[in-house]
């Protein structure tokens, strides 16, 4: 995996010089300035009565190979012109970060296009039923071609993981207006930070009790304690983690994450939940995005074709969003936040001996999240003046919709680079320590997600309208 905007902890005892000149060095600022400019480009758009749909072109569901070429035959301008988009904007922010062009343009080709299978294979009308989600496709495809058929170690050059993903967090910031968090309602929010903070607490604890390095052992927490590839990526960056830290981590997560898809589901059919509460259930114990709303929409589609299971297969989906796209992810910042201060005043002061710069956590601090808050009062302050049924109808699908599936393609790339640049032989060094310690979280986030879920919030879940 790529190490851009990670360093180890002893890079720090060197630091780099920093000044203005970070704007345009810095791999998070290069996201901030991509995923804003798609955000505002997209809202003066809307504002003057058109939208990003034409350019934020993916494929639609389909049933047959037919109907998928038809649409690639009547859309190819469109796919065409969204390619040269993303090649030339990442083209000019990896050049300004010392990157050769050269190097990153048939590797970015060969992403692109597998990007366009991957995401027409997930938008199979079957792929449902075997939990085909995009970003797991992407993923497994890049292991198994990462491990198994191998590739030129000179394309890694356009597998850039971490500005894929953090150019996403901004993208994602703009699908979560404030106005969203308030709409959730103070119940999400609550079991929501419930369970970070005690997910985060158990998998950290039982790292260090296993002997792990303190920042590993808080990449791992976040990880499980919000979205495992973006927060593992913000965290890492920053306590200053060392470069295999985040890869340890965004594996152990993604594996569980897999599990959990199946597993979530079977237990809440076995127990008849209602569907809201189930979806309440997987929101607050599933790992990643992709693979929890893979485990709701199976659930939700077990609703009216088997017998005691009550509510609408809409209300697993909305309950996993409240809790798990609204509740958790927005503690990305907030987790970043508060371990940036807690490396740079205590654990660095003992390492390096000697005083902490306050300043220092400005700089170790993951930009990008400031993008990703930025990107949420933009659309914050357009849909202010809608109610949640007019937000459904006029600014979703014109303004937050083109930007959302635009964070699709950005997550495609960087899952799909995860497992290009993951091989197995590597991680195997870090041993079974990580994967214990992580599912230890995984232990209490189940039995507390269920708690909250189906007794202690029950009522709220069951009755669950939008």
């Amino acid at each position: 995996m790529s190490d851009v905007g990670i360093q180890s902890t002893q890079d720090f005892a060197r630091p780099a010089s920093r000044g203005w000149h970070e704007l345009w060095r810095k791999e998070d600022w290069w996201a901030i300035w991509l995923g804003l400019g798609i955000v505002v480009l997209g809202a003066v758009l809307f504002l003057d009565g058109a939208s990003l749909k034409w350019i934020a072109v993916t494929p639609p569901k389909w049933s047959s190979l037919a109907q998928l070429g038809a649409h690639f035959a009547d859309n190819y301008p469109r796919y065409l012109a969204q390619f040269l988009a993303w090649l030339v904007l990442f083209g000019i922010a990896l050049t300004a970060l010392g990157h050769r062009p050269r190097a990153f343009i048939p590797a970015f080709v060969f992403l692109y296009v597998c990007s366009v299978l991957i995401i027409a294979g997930g938008q199979w009308d079957q792929a449902n039923r075997y939990n085909l989600e995009p970003p797991l496709i992407a993923l497994a495809v890049g292991l198994l071609i990462s491990n198994v058929i191998g590739l030129p170690r000179a394309l890694d050059a356009g597998f850039r993981v971490e500005f894929y993903i953090k150019t996403g967090i901004v993208l994602l910031g703009a699908t979560l207006p404030f106005t969203l968090v308030l709409w959730a309602g103070p119940v999400a929010i609550l079991q929501a930070g419930i369970v970070s903070i005690a997910t985060f607490l158990v998998i950290y604890g039982v790292s260090l009790r296993l002997g792990l390095d303190r920042r590993l052992a808080a990449t791992l927490g976040a990880g499980g304690a919000v979205c495992g590839v973006s927060a593992a990526i913000a965290v890492a960056g920053a306590v200053n983690a060392k470069k295999e830290h985040a890869p340890i981590a965004i594996t152990t997560v993604i594996l569980w994450a897999i599990v959990m898809i199946f597993v979530l589901p079977l237990l809440s059919r076995l127990l008849h939940l209602p569907a809201g509460v189930a979806g309440a259930w997987i929101g607050t114990s599933e790992f990643a995005d992709a693979a929890g709303f893979a485990a709701a929409e199976t659930y939700g589609n077990l609703v009216g074709h088997v017998d005691g299971i009550a509510g609408t297969g809409d209300q697993t989906v909305w309950a996993f969003t409240l809790m798990k796209v609204v509740g958790r992810d927005l503690w990305i910042g907030i987790w970043a936040f508060i371990l940036a201060i807690v490396a740079t005043t205590r654990w660095e002061r003992v390492e390096l001996g000697r005083k902490p710069d306050p300043a220092e956590i400005w700089w170790r601090f993951p930009k990008f999240v400031i993008g990703f808050v930025v990107a949420s009062l933009i659309v914050t302050a357009i849909s202010s003046g809608y109610t949640l049924a007019e937000f459904n109808k006029v600014v979703n699908p014109a303004l937050v919709a083109p930007i959302k599936d635009l964070r699709t393609w950005a997550f495609i790339f960087c899952f799909l680079s995860i497992g290009l640049t993951t091989r197995f032989r590597e991680l195997a060094q870090a041993g079974t320590k990580p994967f214990l310690a992580f599912s230890s979280g995984v232990a209490v986030n189940v039995v507390l997600g269920f708690v909250l879920s189906a007794i202690v919030f029950a009522a709220h879940w069951e009755h669950l309208t939008r």
